[in-house]
């Protein structure tokens, strides 16, 4: 009884000594590296505000130019070209199939969800959904009109030229004097200016299929528009009777 008290006492005068070597070796914080800790951090914190002020949640569509394993180049609705990317976090989605970024091709339309990087204008996408198309936009000029295909050409500022087929599911507006009044094919001149909403032609890419047209007869095409002859038609040239000459057509 005696040795195991004796061995209780040694092992409890032990503990105390371990306790004051660690407490004497436990090295007391002093006022300077605790400003230094709290300046560390208080640049952490400054540098995380400014990171998150360069990002913002956004929402793009636009068609596929190119794609690659971790990036997707695409055009929006204005023609400018946007770059995502992609990382393991991304999430694909279709409605009638397994879809990842293998699946991405060429001229598909898509969908983007992400974080927008103000500097880099890059968008780190983390849901990309696969969308059957997206209506296309245009406004310019009606350069000239085909009444026996029911089509019209619009010419754009860039001077490129769009063939828009008009069918009986388009709906035409002309706004005039701030009034919307239903309008119609008959209706529609040369020179006019015009806005058109449609889908490209499948069977034809180089055609639009209006949905809704908007026309603007009293507002006059933009001067960056050149319509050609339809704005400035030939003059037959005089005689000097008083009479033009006309070319003789069949």
């Amino acid at each position: 009884m005696k040795k195991i008290f004796k061995l209780f006492i040694v092992l409890l005068i032990l503990t105390f000594i371990k306790f004051d070597v660690f407490a004497a070796t436990t090295p007391t914080p002093t006022p300077v590296n605790i400003q230094n800790q709290i300046d560390e951090l208080k640049n952490k914190i400054a540098s995380k505000v400014a990171e998150l002020k360069l990002v913002e949640k956004r929402g793009i569509m636009g068609t596929v130019t190119n794609s690659s394993d971790t990036q997707i180049t695409l055009s929006d609705s204005k023609g400018d070209t946007r770059f995502v990317d992609v990382d393991e976090l991304t999430k694909f989605y279709s409605s009638d199939k397994s879809f990842g970024i293998s699946d991405i091709k060429k001229n598909m339309t898509i969908g983007v969800l992400g974080l927008y990087n103000k500097q880099s204008r890059r968008i780190l996408a983390r849901e990309v959904n696969d969308i059957p198309a997206m209506p296309k936009i245009i406004y310019g000029g009606i350069g000239s009109i085909d009444k026996q295909n029911f089509e019209i050409t619009v010419v754009k500022e860039n001077e490129a030229k769009v063939i828009v087929k008009v069918e009986e599911i388009t709906k035409t507006y002309s706004y005039s004097s701030e009034t919307l009044e239903k309008s119609g094919f008959s209706k529609m001149q040369e020179t006019q200016t015009i806005m058109v909403i449609g889908f490209t032609d499948k069977q034809d890419p180089n055609k639009l299929l209006a949905t809704r047209i908007l026309i603007f007869p009293q507002i006059d095409i933009a001067s960056r528009i050149n319509l050609g002859s339809a704005i400035n038609p030939t003059i037959p040239p005089s005689t000097g009777s008083g009479k033009k000459l006309y070319p003789i057509t069949k």
